[in-house]
């Protein structure tokens, strides 16, 4: 079974949507797209062989899911009226501009038994995805994701536009209540904070601090976890990753582990431990093409959405707490 699926928004997001599914994506394929600019929508589909909708209802009838990326402050509106169609959706990041907007679209899909399924996409980043295998309970968290400027993305705090990815992988390795937020943030060169930074301490005790840029001068896009007997380090924009382990010395011996480097050995009482460096393999993905296939898996399969329509929604509620304090 292949779903039809239409993209919403061809700018840059829209684009990369529309051309991995016309080439890569199992169990999908591109119907159309439609975006207000036909000029543009037009060009796009002659690139692609695609439909260019002239209107977004009939993107809707010629389609079983769409894909929304559209500037964010449309999210809510198209969401809701694909919805109310009877469409699954896959909204890009972040879900709506609003809390409230979001339950309102969680409602609507709970009722009609439809997906949503929401475009944080370094949920399948490489280095992510890399860790599979290792257990993660992280006690402090530093994050950094630092961008140079560029025009587009700039009608939203960049909360909403950078930091949420960071405030959304925090809550899925924390997996537990946030306690409390304390953050700051400037406006520089818009009329939103362009630089912000949050701290958030969970229930469990984690702490995660976290620092946002749209106007560095150079991109950064790191996470780095301190747990016990462990310290993981994540380049998402190169795509690598670091880890530093203590591990008792017949552990390393019963898992026929091949560290990168052994960095040596510790004296604990009768216990003796290791102090190892391993570089796990990351797996050559395409991040957006990997949560696509999610997409259509969840539909066709039923199998479960990979980033959930509550999930964007804790993390919206998080990010819109953390903008309290960044009000300018």
């Amino acid at each position: 079974m292949s779903i039809k699926i239409a993209v919403i928004g061809t700018g840059h997001l829209g684009s990369i949507h529309a051309k991995l599914l016309k080439s890569a994506t199992a169990n999908a394929m591109l119907c159309g797209i439609y975006d207000p600019d036909q000029a543009r929508s037009e060009r796009l589909a002659t690139e692609l062989w695609t439909h260019s909708f002239k209107t977004i209802e009939e993107a809707f009838k010629n389609s079983d899911a769409v894909i929304i990326a559209s500037p964010t402050i449309h999210h809510f509106t198209i969401a809701k009226q694909a919805l109310e169609a009877g469409k699954h959706c896959f909204i890009e990041k972040p879900i709506t501009t609003s809390y409230e907007e979001a339950l309102e679209l969680i409602k609507i899909a709970e009722e009609k038994n439809l997906i949503i399924q929401v475009g944080h996409v370094e949920r399948f980043n490489p280095s992510l995805l890399a860790l599979k295998d290792y257990t993660i309970a992280p006690l402090f968290i530093e994050a950094h994701r630092l961008s140079q400027f560029k025009p587009r993305a700039t009608d939203v705090s960049v909360v909403l536009d950078l930091m949420i990815h960071d405030i959304d992988i925090v809550l899925w390795l924390v997996n537990s209540p946030v306690k409390s937020i304390d953050a700051n943030g400037v406006a520089v060169l818009t009329e939103t904070p362009d630089i912000a930074n949050a701290r958030i301490t969970f229930e469990n005790g984690c702490v995660a601090n976290l620092t946002a840029s749209r106007i560095s001068a150079q991109s950064m896009r790191k996470m780095r976890l301190f747990q016990k007997n462990a310290y993981i380090s994540m380049d998402f924009g190169n795509s690598t990753v670091e880890v530093f382990r203590l591990v008792d010395e017949d552990e390393v011996l019963k898992e026929s582990m091949t560290p990168t480097m052994m960095l040596g050995n510790l004296e604990a009482g009768r216990t003796k431990k290791s102090i190892i460096f391993e570089k796990p393999t990351v797996p050559p993905v395409n991040a957006i093409a990997e949560e696509q296939k999610s997409f259509a898996e969840a539909i066709v399969f039923k199998t479960p959405v990979a980033v959930t329509a509550r999930e964007a929604a804790e993390a919206l509620r998080v990010a819109e707490e953390i903008m309290k304090f960044t009000i300018q």
